[in-house]
């Protein structure tokens, strides 16, 4: 079975950049109809999708963090990565790394079917 395990800093001072990796075992990050992504859950509101990578590289961001997003692998390790530039309180989140998995003839049937347990990450001075 794929799961999925964050790591990375807990604590960011505010301007600095948000670096997470997902590191994944039970399978490759290079799998076919997979689309490995970030999203993340500030305090007492709901989850927010952040982006993702599909096995050929290609990213895909939310458009209201896509000038301050980057998402990169190294499959070598069987990872990918997030990082997040110029970061602010209103970051502070539980930041998920997730496996959307194609269920469908339908290249819009994708689910988020292995989910990392999550780690908070704090934004403060």
């Amino acid at each position: 079975q794929v799961q999925l395990q964050e790591s990375g800093p807990g604590l960011v001072k505010p301007s600095q950049t948000l670096s997470l990796t997902c590191t994944v075992s039970g399978g490759s990050i290079t799998t076919t109809n997979t689309c490995w992504s970030w999203i993340r859950q500030p305090p007492g509101k709901g989850l927010e999708w952040i982006g993702y990578m599909l096995n050929s590289g290609n990213t895909y961001y939310s458009p209201s963090l896509k000038s301050r997003t980057s998402i990169s692998r190294d499959t070598s390790n069987n990872q990918f990565s997030l990082q997040l530039s110029s970061v602010t309180p209103e970051d502070t989140a539980v930041y998920y790394c997730v496996a959307y998995v194609k269920f469908g003839d339908s290249n819009k049937n994708f689910y988020p079917k292995f989910w990392g347990q999550g780690t908070q990450v704090t934004v403060s001075s």
